[in-house]
């Protein structure tokens, strides 16, 4: 089983990697939020069990 410190940094990578287009671009990141936000659910259960997925099958990979 995994440390707890891995589950931690990986929590730590995603806020980082979250952050940066707020960071950087938030003007973009407000553009980007507005298309998002006129998407239909489907379209954005999509691309959430598409994110999952590749997640998965990256972790899996690196197993």
């Amino acid at each position: 089983m995994p440390s707890t410190d891995a589950w931690w940094s990986a929590l730590a990578l995603v806020l980082v990697i979250e952050g940066l287009l707020p960071m950087l671009a938030p003007q973009r990141w407000r553009e980007l939020f507005r298309q998002i936000l006129q998407l239909q659910d489907g379209q954005i259960r999509f691309f959430g069990v598409f994110s999952v997925l590749l997640g998965l099958i990256i972790l899996w990979w690196l197993g």
